[in-house]
C-alpha cells in the first residue's frame, strides 16, 4: 500500500477489487471485498485458500460496530477459515473521534477469538497511517 496513491474522496468498494502488491520478495493478492449488506454473502467465496484475513472496520462510525462484530464472528465460523491470521484494521483514524484499538478489541470482542492469531492495528487509507506496518505484517504471513 506504500507508494499507491489515494484520491481525497475514497468511495467503497462496489462488489470486489483485485491489487497485487510487491513487498520486498513478495507479492500480495488482495482481494477488496465489498462490506455492504448485499455483497456479504460472497465474502466465504474470496477467502478460500487464504494466508490472512483482514477485516477493515470504519472505526469512526460506533453505530456500526455491532454489525461489524456479528458479520466477523460469522465469517470466523466458516471451517476454510479456521486457523487463519486476522488483521483487524479500524480505518479512518484521521477523523476526529475515531475508535482507538482498544475500544475496537473490545467492541468487536476480538479477545475471544481463540483459535487463529489476531492482530488490530488503527490506520487511515486516506492518510496512509501505518500501511508500512499493515504490508509487513501480511508479508509476514505469505506462503
Amino acid at each position: 500500500m506504500h507508494g499507491l496513491q489515494w484520491s481525497e474522496d475514497v468511495v467503497p468498494t462496489i462488489s470486489f477489487n483485485l491489487r497485487r502488491i510487491k513487498k520486498g520478495n513478495v507479492t500480495l493478492k488482495i482481494w477488496d471485498v465489498a462490506g455492504q449488506p448485499k455483497y456479504r454473502s460472497l465474502w466465504e467465496r474470496y477467502c478460500n485458500g487464504v494466508d490472512a484475513l483482514v477485516f477493515v472496520v470504519d472505526s469512526a462510525d460506533k453505530e456500526k460496530f455491532e454489525t461489524a462484530r456479528f458479520e466477523l464472528h460469522q465469517l470466523l465460523s466458516q471451517s476454510s477459515l479456521l486457523g487463519v491470521p486476522l488483521l483487524v484494521l479500524g480505518n479512518k483514524n484521521d477523523l476526529d473521534g475515531h475508535a482507538p484499538v482498544n475500544e475496537l478489541i473490545k467492541a468487536l470482542q476480538l479477545d475471544k477469538i481463540t483459535n487463529r492469531p489476531v492482530s488490530c492495528y488503527s490506520c487511515s487509507m486516506k492518510s496512509q497511517h501505518n500501511l508500512d506496518i499493515v504490508l509487513q505484517w501480511l508479508a509476514a504471513r505469505s506462503h
